[in-house]
């Protein structure tokens, strides 16, 4: 007879983490957890942001909806509001007002978008750059040492898992059930 799903995850993570002890709540979230899943992306989420967040919050005086702008422009410059929200998850309104703000302090400009004179496009200007350059190698180290104890081809592994996983997220529903029994 086969196990069910929730044995063999509590078995396996178990038998992953070896001697390494965990606090007795995080290891029932780990291997007790139906919603395991959730648990591990917003715990490592949380691992990373807090420290990250802060340290940006402290070194340049941007809030972390400022970043998540000023960061996604860093990796790619000419970007639309709408395209930052979409990838961030972050509300259209929160964005823009991220937005002014970075405006605002000459982090970033906003030109009219070529293709379609009616929306904007996003750029960084020199002093955001500095911010981007200044925040990645923090970034980058944090990284490392959460992923420090996987080989790499676990973290390959990895990598492509949890890209799946993203690939796939526009097949999800945007809202639960029970939401939609109360409209």
């Amino acid at each position: 007879m086969e196990k069910p799903f929730s044995d063999l995850l509590k078995a396996g993570g178990q038998a992953a983490a070896g001697s390494h002890g965990v606090e007795d709540l995080v290891a029932v979230k780990l291997w007790s957890n139906p919603c395991w899943l959730s648990f591990r992306i917003n715990f490592l989420a949380l691992q990373f942001n807090e420290p990250i967040y802060r340290f940006i919050e402290k070194e340049f005086g941007l809030q972390r909806p400022e970043y998540v702008v000023l960061y996604s422009l860093g990796l790619c410059d000419g970007l639309t509001a709408s395209a930052i929200c979409s990838s961030s998850g972050f509300p259209k309104n929160t964005i823009s007002r991220a937005i002014q703000r970075l405006i605002d302090k000459n982090i970033i400009r906003r030109e009219i978008d070529p293709a379609d004179l009616r929306s904007f496009v996003l750029y960084v200007t020199d002093e955001g750059r500095r911010i981007v350059d200044g925040t990645l190698q923090p970034m980058v180290d944090r990284e490392k040492v959460m992923l420090s104890g996987l080989t790499a081809a676990e973290q390959l592994m990895l990598s492509e898992l949890l890209a799946k996983v993203v690939v796939d997220s526009p097949n999800w529903p945007t809202i639960i059930n029970s939401e939609e029994n109360e409209e």
